[in-house]
């Protein structure tokens, strides 16, 4: 570890005089900051400081960086230059760093240099609310939600958009053409004259859109997922729930203790769909809680056959419901669930009482499905509120019955998803009023999971300190 200066003593530091602690009263949450930090064990951490000349000054303390950070995004102040001044004039900040001002330019770098290290520090904050007894339940709720990155709509180019906006420079372009073709049809005047020139103007402006949009759309289809971010490269467009909207940004997964509301995992990812994460954030809570076996309750978003299958070959236990993807009930026909399985005999029972028998199997997309069906649905009577072909066949997977047991569960606690939307969507709206209308101020997915991970930190810090007060927090850090 580079070389830093020594903490500093309050009680004896001539930097910091006595009417300032005074004026720091036992319950504000800048004491219960200065003890979490100063617990940590900021060398086995690996923190990076500024690197000094070897004729240059010693290079700040991590532990009056971190504190400065930890402040500044429990407080809403997440820009260096505004941390910078706080330093300078509130007398809290100036309580944490011993009125030292650092540069902005330094603690920019300390965030963006220490990355890694500020992920552990969450981590420990988590590890010791497990030892004060918070995290006692084994139970979790998991969602994601989508936050802004640093990269405007207009800089993110998908093959969608690139389509449109080849259609609107067309179209553009023609009826600009068709202006020309009017005016030189009209008798010559100055006016005329003015609005074809005029014309002729928007028609090389046009043209160097349209080679500078060939050459976006060049390296969008270069891209492994044919989508391409100017500012922030590891951004990426994604849907949000209202109809025709969308953001461009990172999806945010987090794992939320069911009874006080605790984030004791997350993960920042660039995948706009949740389909693939219910597994990876599921096992992370399970071994931050230490448990064998763990509750998960999440949305019909997260529904995928082969997480499911993961989480329980982990002993994680998730409750969620099945999305409707046909639209055979729409219609008026039987769905899936009106067919009844019968293990022993390996067959389907139709709503007609006929016995569906298995046929064969065959692979589709890496699943092994079964297939059954009868030969005797050309003479039921409710054959039309079955199916329009010749046979009604039912598909199996060979672990449909994981999921059938995710169903029952469902359907033995129909509160579970009320409960997963009253804990889990709380800390998505802190958290992103906290950040304001910018969200991620930081670009790349690395430095952005770094901050996602500071504001999860100021979270969770504001939590405890409201669940058990700031003195009996500062007592079981200091224990």
């Amino acid at each position: 570890m580079k070389r830093f200066v020594e903490g500093i003593d309050r009680r004896q530091s001539t930097l910091f005089p006595e009417y300032l602690a005074d004026w720091i009263d036992e319950d504000n949450p800048v004491r219960a900051i200065d003890a979490f930090v100063d617990k940590l064990d900021l060398c086995g951490l690996e923190f990076d400081g500024v690197a000094p000349e070897a004729t240059g000054r010693p290079s700040y303390h991590p532990s009056g960086l971190l504190k400065l950070y930890i402040y500044g995004y429990l407080n809403r102040v997440q820009s260096s230059r505004r941390l910078e001044r706080e330093a300078g004039r509130n007398v809290e900040v100036m309580w944490l760093t011993c009125r030292l001002v650092p540069d902005h330019k330094t603690i920019a770098d300390f965030r963006k240099d220490n990355g890694p290290a500020i992920k552990q520090v969450c981590a420990q904050f988590i590890e010791l609310c497990r030892q004060m007894g918070l995290l006692a339940t084994s139970s979790v709720a998991i969602d994601g939600s989508k936050f802004k990155a640093v990269n405007t709509r207009d800089k993110n180019f998908t093959r969608g958009k690139v389509e449109r906006r080849w259609a609107q420079l067309e179209e553009s372009v023609g009826r600009y053409l068709a202006q020309l073709d009017t005016a030189d049809r009209q008798e010559p005047s100055e006016g005329l004259a003015a609005k074809t020139d005029h014309l002729k103007e928007k028609l090389a402006k046009l043209e160097t859109e349209m080679q500078r949009l060939a050459a976006m759309e060049k390296l969008m289809l270069a891209s492994p997922d044919q989508q391409l971010s100017l500012t922030d490269p590891d951004s990426r467009s994604m849907a949000t729930s209202g109809r025709g909207s969308g953001v461009v940004g990172y999806n945010v997964q987090v794992a939320v203790d069911t009874k006080h509301h605790l984030i004791i995992a997350h993960e920042v990812t660039n995948s706009g769909s949740d389909r693939a994460q219910l597994a990876n954030i599921a096992s992370q809570a399970k071994q931050v809680l230490g448990v064998n076996e763990l509750q998960a309750v999440t949305d019909r978003g997260y529904y995928n056959c082969e997480e499911i299958l993961a989480c329980e070959e982990a002993g994680i236990a998730v409750t969620l419901p099945k999305p409707t993807t046909s639209g055979i009930e729409a219609k008026g026909r039987f769905g899936k669930q009106d067919f009844r399985y019968v293990a022993e005999e390996d067959a389907y029972v139709c709503p007609a009482g006929e016995k569906l028998a298995y046929h064969y199997s065959n692979e589709e997309k890496g699943l092994v499905l079964h297939r059954y069906w009868t030969n005797t649905c050309q003479c039921c009577a409710i054959k039309r509120r079955c199916t329009t072909g010749k046979e009604r066949r039912i598909t199996r997977w060979e672990h449909e019955q994981v999921l059938e047991t995710v169903q029952k569960r469902l359907d033995k606690n129909p509160q579970a998803m009320r409960q997963r939307r009253e804990t889990v969507e709380h800390p998505f709206g802190t958290l992103k009023m906290r950040m304001g209308a910018t969200h991620f101020l930081m670009k790349r997915l690395p430095k952005v999971a770094t901050e996602m991970a500071l504001h999860v930190l100021a979270y969770n810090l504001t939590r405890v300190m409201n669940i058990m007060g700031t003195q009996p927090l500062v007592a079981a850090i200091r224990a």
